[in-house]
């Protein structure tokens, strides 16, 4: 098993999730070349509305955190509801902010309309927390590209591949000098999240 963690979360509280059937995906390919790798379905552990004054408190918050503080690599699925993403992972994404930083993101959009917007605004998120993000992202159509829990094109098969290559790859890179920074004295956007 490699040493860089993978963070899925399936932005969809929708059981029949095509996004969650993307991820799954990926995640096997990334677990096929050992790649440790957790895939997060909030349809099965609701993750309370963000409350600023009692959310850090919550259960569901102080079970997740851990998680998140442990990725090298999150991968943010989402349907694309009206050209931007959806509650679900809004939500999850403003639960937290400091444990990105450093860290590489990866961006899928099941989406009709390509999902280049919520892709943006994902990537938007990324940089104002200090992460990293792949130069592209995986977008898919519903029942063109996924149905009945399987990938029907190639393809998406093919940008699968790439991505779960890419995230081993880059996030072991990003990772090793991620903690090379917190470990060092040198000037740099990670000097601020020493202990």
């Amino acid at each position: 098993m490699s040493e860089t963690k993978v963070l899925a979360i399936a932005g969809s509280l929708n059981p029949d999730s095509v996004t969650k059937t993307v991820l799954d995906e990926l995640a096997a390919r990334l677990r096929a070349a050992e790649t440790d790798v957790e895939v997060i379905d909030f349809h099965g552990t609701p993750l309370p509305l963000f409350d600023p004054k009692a959310a850090w408190g919550r259960p569901e918050y102080q079970a997740l955190k851990p998680k998140v503080m442990a990725a090298d690599v999150i991968v943010l699925g989402t349907p694309d509801y009206h050209g931007s993403v959806s509650s679900t992972l809004k939500n999850f994404l403003d639960h937290f902010w400091k444990e990105f930083a450093g860290k590489l993101f990866a961006t899928v959009v099941a989406s009709h309309e390509k999902g280049l917007t919520v892709h943006d605004q994902l990537r938007t998120v990324a940089r104002q927390c200090y992460a990293w993000t792949l130069p592209y992202g995986i977008s898919f159509v519903e029942k063109q590209d996924v149905a009945g829990g399987g990938i029907l094109s190639e393809a998406l098969d093919g940008r699968l591949d790439m991505m779960a290559r890419d995230l081993r790859v880059y996030g072991a890179l990003l990772a090793s000098q991620r903690r090379a920074d917190l470990a060092g004295e040198e000037p740099g956007m990670m000097a601020a999240h020493r202990k």
